[in-house]
């Protein structure tokens, strides 16, 4: 474990300290497209964040080759290998897209052509669990169409998710968080050597994640573009595939005991049918929908919009902040849960404590009234726009006296029409915080 909590952390680091230079560099290269009618952000951000989050996977994985617990992976398995240069030509694909702005079906090619680099060095489904059937053996041109379409899906449901700021980072880093725990226990507790590989890949993405996330928090100094969205969505499908397909069940030896303790132990078996569509759940959701309601109004499945899931929850009334975060912790709530069935009863507590938080968390954010606000002692570990003013620690009758007496004075001096700051609020939320340009 300190092996892969040291991998995540240089990944993280290193990914968080070039995304400045990156940042810079992007400015320089004119990698700021002009805002979009669909786009929500109101200032003109630089992308190719997804640079450092390349050469952030490039750390972790060269900083695991020369770790003594992790090295014996690249030693024994092709995936790692596999997984960098898929990562490396997606990654390229998605830096020329944020710069020239590439066509929507060569960027579908490309990323074929990357899932089919990774299956000619050996990441590739070799059977599936099945329920009633057990464990069957695909053929390689099924094994190559179903890694192909899961990469590819994948990719997309996480690239269409990217539409606020810290949006794709923060859920993709859950569903990591989620699948690393998964992909660990398979290891560790069973002894099942084939599934280190994606717990190393569930570490570098979390740490992918977590070092560019102060960056692209709301409001965001940059943004991933299709290089980074793309990227880390690779690295999820390519540590569903090597779990799914390259671990075998029958080596969990589950098939002892009583009948029900073997049923009850053949669940973690069925969990990686369930688990990279679980990790995707909300992403593919997404992108379902978007397809669905292209096609139905005679447009491409291409073509851009504003009617995500993310956009939706904006135009109800939610803040940028709280949309969110209902999609953290609806992703949280639906990873955790279904990993919640393959855990014994040793973890079971603290999966289901991150199911209910979650759970919590979710009605609270929905509720219309409910105003999450930092505690005085955790104000100076947060960015000073979600700090309390000094105003709102003041007494019920103090504020009550001192809101009364404003209303006054707005009734003693009137304002005539136009004045800024008359019609400043709307119905979705307070006022933007950058200056209207005449």
């Amino acid at each position: 474990m300190r092996e892969y909590l040291l991998t995540l952390c240089i990944t993280a680091a290193v990914t968080y300290l070039l995304t400045g230079p990156v940042r810079k560099f992007a400015i320089v290269a004119g990698a700021m497209p002009e805002i979009r009618a669909r786009d929500v952000h109101r200032e003109p951000t630089p992308r190719l964040g997804g640079i450092a989050m390349f050469f952030g996977l490039c750390a972790g994985l060269l900083v695991a080759d020369h770790l003594p617990n992790l090295n014996w992976v690249f030693d024994k398995s092709n995936e790692p290998r596999a997984l960098l240069s898929g990562a490396a030509l997606i990654w390229l694909i998605g830096v020329l897209d944020d710069k020239f702005e590439i066509d929507a079906l060569i960027k579908l090619g490309g990323q074929m052509i990357a899932a089919g680099v990774m299956v000619m060095q050996g990441l590739t489904i070799l059977w599936l669990p099945v329920p009633g059937v057990g464990t069957v053996a695909l053929t390689q041109w099924q094994g190559t169409l179903l890694t192909v379409a899961l990469v590819v899906i994948t990719i997309n449901a996480v690239n269409f998710v990217d539409g606020l700021d810290g949006l794709a980072a923060g859920m993709v880093c859950i569903a990591a968080a989620a699948f690393f725990m998964y992909a660990y226990r398979v290891w560790y507790s069973y002894g099942i050597e084939a599934a280190a590989p994606a717990t190393l890949f569930a570490a570098v993405l979390m740490g992918m994640c977590l070092g560019f996330l102060p960056h692209n928090m709301h409001p965001a100094r940059i943004f991933m573009g299709d290089s980074g969205s793309m990227l880390i969505g690779l690295v999820l499908a390519a540590g569903a595939i090597s779990v799914t397909g390259q671990v075998d069940p029958d080596l969990m030896n589950l098939f002892t005991g009583s009948e029900r303790s073997s049923v009850h132990q053949m669940v973690p078996v069925y969990i990686p049918l369930l688990m990279p569509l679980t990790i995707i759940a909300v992403p593919a959701a997404d992108l379902v929908l978007a397809i669905v309601r292209r096609t139905w109004r005679g447009q491409s499945p291409f073509a851009a919009d504003r009617g995500h899931l993310h956009h939706r929850l904006l135009e109800i009334g939610h803040s940028h902040s709280r949309a969110v975060l209902i999609m953290y912790f609806w992703s949280a709530l639906i990873g955790f849960g279904a990993l919640a069935y393959s855990v014994n009863s040793a973890s079971m507590w603290i999966v289901l404590g991150v199911v209910f938080l979650s759970a919590v968390g979710l009605v609270l954010l929905l509720l219309p009234r409910f105003t999450p606000r930092v505690p005085v002692w955790a104000q100076r570990f947060v960015p000073p726009r979600y700090r309390r003013r000094r105003g709102t620690a003041e007494p019920a009758a103090t504020a009550e006296a001192a809101t009364q007496e404003a209303e006054e004075a707005e009734e003693r001096a009137p304002v005539t029409a136009g004045v800024s700051g008359v019609n400043g609020a709307t119905a979705v939320g307070p006022r933007s915080r950058f200056p209207e340009r005449r």
